[in-house]
């Protein structure tokens, strides 16, 4: 019996490991996609693979799908996936962004994303993972949720201050300004950014 677990154990590093020689396996992609939201939300959400195809079909209208193309060999966490659960109007949201369109929502939008992200220069659209590219605002975030605005103009108000751990806006005065709201471990990825370092 204990030679059978030990061979199960190594069968099952082996399997894990090979998947990253060819992309990730779909167990592996569904779970670190639909752990970006809460499980009440994730466990009955439509999974998104890297490929684009549908994964698993959800049943609560969200809709969880990695932000970054899969990398040669596959990822090697979730948070370099920068996975995201949307809402249908965020779903919408994020489209015209990758299709560099204005985005039109019927309603206000919402994302989580527990596993953070490769990070922005939070005035810059379309600086993606460009953390070494010398972005003078540049945040690599850790867990946080998103809101986007039906109406861009609902966010004048906000501070624009990412470093101040309370919710801050990022990209504003273009098409794709959004609230974005830090959550526990916000700054594990970038802590001179947190307000303890300050």
């Amino acid at each position: 019996m204990k030679n059978l677990l030990t061979l199960s154990m190594v069968f099952l590093a082996f399997s894990l490991s090979a998947g990253y020689e060819k992309g990730n396996s779909k167990a592996w992609e569904i779970k670190a996609y639909s752990s970006a939201a809460p499980a009440y939300i994730g466990d009955n959400a439509t999974i998104i693979g890297a490929s684009g195809k549908v994964l698993r079909n959800g049943t609560n209208g969200w809709r969880c799908e990695p932000f970054m193309p899969m990398p040669e060999g596959g990822f090697k966490s979730a948070h370099e996936t920068a996975a995201a659960c949307s809402d249908k109007n965020a779903v919408a949201w994020a489209n015209a962004y990758k299709a560099n369109k204005t985005p039109d929502l019927e309603a206000d939008g919402w994302i989580w994303m527990l596993h953070g992200d490769l990070g922005v220069d939070n005035f810059t659209p379309y600086t993606d993972g460009q953390k070494n590219a010398g972005h003078k605002h540049f945040i690599e975030s850790g867990a946080h949720m998103m809101l986007m605005p039906k109406d861009p103009k609902s966010l004048d108000g906000q501070s624009t201050d990412y470093t101040n751990g309370g919710p801050y806006v990022m990209f504003k005065g273009t098409p794709y300004v959004h609230l974005m709201i830090p959550l526990e471990g916000y700054y594990d990825y970038q802590l001179e950014a947190s307000p303890h370092s300050h």
